[in-house]
């Protein structure tokens, strides 16, 4: 067993490979940017070397830089993670030479699997089934359009290298193609470096299902069961499961003596996932990442496995831990991934400080892996991830309750993110009752992402408690600084002579005003909501941003965070957003008019589509922005003359600033 690691990756999945060496009594050795110089897991290792600027071409995607700090710090393996360079088969050859080992699979097999391509053609001589496709190497338009004829439409268009989601478009009609190639090959370039493409016939409704194989260095090889991954969003993971659901003992046994086909067609060492569609009984290849999956802790947890220590056991040359005659599998697990991102506008990365981070307490039950804390900042450099959270329980409908339970309790302020969202997908009746495949969250698109609502009266009470009890400390506090002790006036607590004192709070619900009145009782108070009956309030408290309350003769639980003039109220999972009123700066919030077009975060220009004194049509796109590598169109929200526009392809640009000028067209 190696005596110290070098971790070449960042966020939860070097935290995770630490937690593993530490227990094993390896030391490690973490890898930072710059911008990452105080991050959780530059503290967990036991060194830390800088490799670099924030831009991961610049630090994280230097494999000799790394390769550097390794020798420097006497480290005998490099654990990859996954991303950046964890399927670089140049990379795994320059350890190799320079005598450091690559905790992953031979050098061949990351080059043969991390083409589509050719890994497809490997798997059709290994009788691996196959979606009906193109693989082939000719990529001009024209092959690719007879080709897409040939298999039918729709058809899915695919970079060869890479995954994520990124380079990918389906396809539905002939005059779509052309468009969909050029934006697939613009987007793959940009993330794996080349731009080749293949061709899939698009099924219909089919589920994502993967195995977990295992391999080492003695020709053994086992697969450690099977996750469910249909429900996705533009292809990315959203809520994984293992075992998957509803799927007969046979077919998993076929699909997991296939999957371990395939990894030693090309003499797999380590871990790796093979993916299938699963559709009316047929499984297809689609492809094998050659690295430890982000969803691997389901099949941890029903098995009882750290796959990590595997991986460091089979890269020091042991043999397997287990055969597969000896795996064996309990319960049901669910990881849903929490990202700071926007559902609501297409599901746009988010950028912050996460001023409050409060995770569910862990036990046997709940899991949380995550590289960031309270405190901490998502910035535009790298995958906006908070944290994988996992729940485990003795069948499928109690781990999907327990899901549910622990979103709710999920506290996250400073940065929007897509919790709601996935107790959504969780409580959902159709998730519930399996219906599920990778057009899922589309399908049910109107359930899972519903217009916002109206603050509920409960929050909007909660955030004007918070305010009055903050406020009353802040005033207490002044008075104790100046006053004696037991002054009459310490208690704050609204008295007044011959009148009854109240409260009046004005709350900005985006656009909308809420009036809250707060009215003193001797045993509490009373608060009405935009003038409606008032509702008693009995047993108050505020500690930490938790307010806790008998409102209305229900006891509430209300986490509320103030940040200057905002606040963040969350009940029972639900996140409601005020500001309390401030006429002067809703006053400047309003100049500019709604003609101009902002970025929605930072990024680079891809393209520009139009020009000043262009006419366009309401939805009309006029210009790509690529953020975190993925493309957004920039569109119309009216009819209109373009005026202005303020940047051009290639130039970065900062969240908010003005892209295009649009002189909206009178209706």
């Amino acid at each position: 067993m190696f005596d110290k690691i070098l971790i070449a990756n960042r966020g939860e999945i070097a935290c995770r490979v630490i937690r593993t060496a530490r227990r094993l009594g390896i030391k490690t050795v973490a890898v930072h940017s710059e911008a990452d110089a105080k991050a959780m897991h530059v503290q967990m290792a036991d060194e830390a070397v800088c490799i670099g600027p924030a831009p991961v071409g610049e630090s994280y995607l230097r494999g000799d830089v790394i390769l550097d700090v390794a020798k420097r710090t006497g480290a005998q393996a490099i654990h990859p993670g996954y991303g950046f360079l964890s399927e670089n088969a140049g990379f795994a050859a320059a350890c190799a030479a320079a005598g450091v080992v690559f905790i992953g699979p031979p050098i061949e097999a990351i080059r043969v699997m991390g083409s589509k391509a050719e890994s497809k053609r490997l798997m059709a001589n290994a009788d691996v089934p196959l979606v009906p496709g193109y693989h082939g190497t000719d990529q001009d338009f024209a092959t690719l359009s007879g080709e897409a004829e040939r298999i039918g439409y729709p058809v899915l268009v695919k970079a060869s290298a890479g995954g994520g989601g990124k380079g990918m478009r389906v396809v539905r009609a002939a005059n779509e193609l052309a468009d969909a190639v050029a934006g697939a090959q613009r987007e793959a370039k940009a993330a794996f470096g080349e731009d080749s493409l293949l061709l899939e016939k698009y099924l219909g409704r089919p589920r994502h299902v993967e195995i977990q194989v295992f391999c080492d260095t003695h020709g053994n090889g086992v697969y450690l069961f099977e996750r469910d991954c249909s429900v996705q969003r533009r292809h990315q993971k959203v809520i994984e499961e293992a075992p998957a659901p509803n799927l007969p003992d046979d077919l998993r046994r076929r699909m997991g003596e296939a999957a371990v086909a395939a990894a030693k067609a090309v003499n797999y060492v380590g871990a790796g996932t093979v993916e299938f569609l699963y559709e009316d009984g047929g499984f297809y290849f689609i492809e094998m990442n050659t690295r430890l999956q982000v969803e691997h802790p389901v099949t941890e947890k029903i098995t009882g496995l750290d796959l990590v220590e595997w991986q460091l056991r089979v890269a020091s040359g042991a043999e397997l831990p287990l055969r597969q005659e000896q795996l064996t599998r309990r319960g049901h697990a669910f990881e849903a991934r929490l990202y700071a991102e926007d559902p609501q506008r297409d599901f746009l990365p988010a950028i912050g400080r996460l001023v409050r981070l409060r995770p569910p307490a862990e036990n046997d039950h709940v899991r949380v892996d995550t590289g960031v804390r309270e405190g901490d900042s998502v910035t535009m450099f790298y995958d906006p991830m908070i944290a994988k959270l996992i729940v485990w329980d003795e069948d499928r409908d109690s781990a999907l309750r327990r899901l549910r339970v622990a979103l709710a309790e999920y506290e996250v302020v400073g940065v929007t993110t897509n919790v709601a969202f996935l107790g959504a997908i969780a409580g959902h009746p159709a998730f519930k009752a399996v219906e599920i495949d990778t057009g899922f969250i589309e399908r049910h698109r109107a359930d899972l992402l519903p217009p916002p609502a109206p603050v509920a009266d409960r929050a909007l009470a909660a955030a004007a408690l918070s305010v009055l009890l903050t406020r009353r400390e802040e005033a207490q506090a002044a008075l104790r600084a100046r006053s004696d002790r037991h002054s009459p006036w310490l208690l704050a607590n609204g008295w007044r002579l011959n009148e009854e004192n109240h409260y009046d709070l004005r709350l900005m619900d985006g656009d909308t005003a809420r009036e809250v009145t707060l009215h003193f009782r001797a045993d509490g108070y009373e608060v009405a909501v935009d003038g409606g009956k008032p509702m008693p309030v009995i047993g108050v408290s505020l500690a930490d941003g938790l307010l806790t309350a008998t409102l209305d003769g229900m006891r509430t639980r209300a986490t509320v965070v103030q940040q200057g003039l905002d606040l963040t109220v969350l009940i029972d999972g639900a996140v409601s957003r005020l500001t309390l009123d401030d006429p002067s700066a809703r006053a400047a919030e309003q100049e500019g008019g709604s003609g101009r077009l902002t970025a929605p975060m930072p990024g680079t220009v891809v393209r520009v589509l139009v020009e000043p004194g262009q006419s366009v049509e309401a939805g009309a796109p006029l210009m790509l922005l690529e953020a975190m590598k993925m493309e957004h169109t920039i569109k119309a929200p009216a009819a209109g003359t373009v005026s202005a526009v303020n940047f051009a392809a290639g130039d970065q640009v900062s969240e908010g600033v003005d892209l295009l000028v649009l002189d909206i067209a009178e209706s």
